[in-house]
């Protein structure tokens, strides 16, 4: 069985922990629930944090012509309490692997919470990060973060748990600082990295090669910084095949006709945007175990996060 590193997790307190949204309610997001077993969230309430209660008028962010957090009912200014707050908060934070951000928050949404003219009434002029979440984005660029509606997506959630499970492992054994374990954590990551980036993949090759025998924290280092960029963009589907077909050629010769022709449909299928990722890597997979590949099995590429997160709720819906 295939042991994970534990991700660190920052989340919107009200996604399943405490009841403290504007009206006192909680949200049992099944995303969140799933993951519970696999990862240490750090959950926090930006609005109750500064001193708003619960349950409270609710806030909005006006833009004027500075984006300011504003209560309406009470006329009150909460932007310098939230900027104090985030600062503080971010700076104590530690290291984290990812976020799950509440959506269309004024304080937590990353990308679509509403943004009025004014605090009186009206209709919103446009969307954009709360200030919390934008504070987010700007600390940890190169994390993975997202709201609970995105993850509703199952394409986009595979690729987020993807990124999440890696970047835990990498900050292992960037804690171990030791260049063998940096060259057996590269290895067993390569199908990963061919299928986001072979420029990247070679990059990091390079890097762990160290033919300018650098010191193992500065290789460490930069080959964090790498790891991390080659993950921004999630996969491009014919980059994606690409690997599945290169990994097909290791047992396709021990199966049926019928079974490499279905296997084609299936790459068809998720060429197509029909199906996400996991439905042909988990067929290949059993004729990896089948065959007993074990350069194949010990690539994350075909076991990249705990099968129980392999959830079958999906939206539908392409992401932007």
């Amino acid at each position: 069985m295939t042991e994970f590193a534990r991700p660190r997790v920052l989340v919107s307190g009200c996604l399943g922990f405490w009841s403290c949204r504007y009206d006192g309610s909680i949200i049992r997001d099944p995303v969140v629930a799933a993951m519970g077993s696999f990862v240490e969230f750090v959950p926090v309430c930006p609005e109750v944090e500064i001193g708003l209660g619960v349950p409270r008028p609710p806030v909005r962010l006006v833009r004027d012509p500075q984006l300011r957090l504003v209560q309406p009912d009470t006329g009150k200014d909460w932007t310098a309490a939230m900027a104090s707050f985030t600062e503080r908060f971010l700076s104590d934070l530690g290291e984290i692997d990812g976020a799950i951000l509440k959506n269309r928050s004024p304080s937590c949404a990353l990308r679509d919470a509403k943004i009025y003219a004014s605090a009186g009434k009206g209709a919103a002029v446009g969307h954009g990060p709360g200030l919390f979440g934008q504070a987010v984005r700007a600390r940890f660029p190169d994390l993975p973060a997202e709201d609970e509606g995105r993850l509703t997506n199952k394409s986009l959630r595979e690729h987020f748990f993807t990124t999440l499970f890696a970047f835990a492992s990498l900050r292992e054994v960037a804690k171990i600082g030791d260049l063998g374990e940096l060259v057996r954590f590269h290895t067993s990551q390569k199908f990963l990295l061919m299928s986001l980036s072979q420029a990247k993949l070679k990059e990091l090759g390079r890097i762990v090669a160290n033919a300018e025998r650098l010191p193992p924290a500065e290789v460490l280092g930069r080959y964090v910084r790498g790891f991390r960029a080659a993950f921004l963009r999630p996969p491009r589907r014919p980059a994606v095949v690409n690997v599945l077909e290169h990994a097909f050629g290791y047992v396709s010769e021990g199966l049926s006709r019928s079974e490499r022709a279905y296997f084609q449909e299936l790459l068809q299928e998720y060429r197509a945007g029909r199906i996400p990722l996991s439905v042909p890597r988990e067929v290949l997979r059993s004729w990896i175990i089948r065959f007993g590949v074990e350069y194949l099995l010990s690539q994350t590429f075909f076991h990249p996060f705990p099968a129980a997160l392999l959830l079958p709720m999906d939206s539908g819906q392409g992401v932007g």
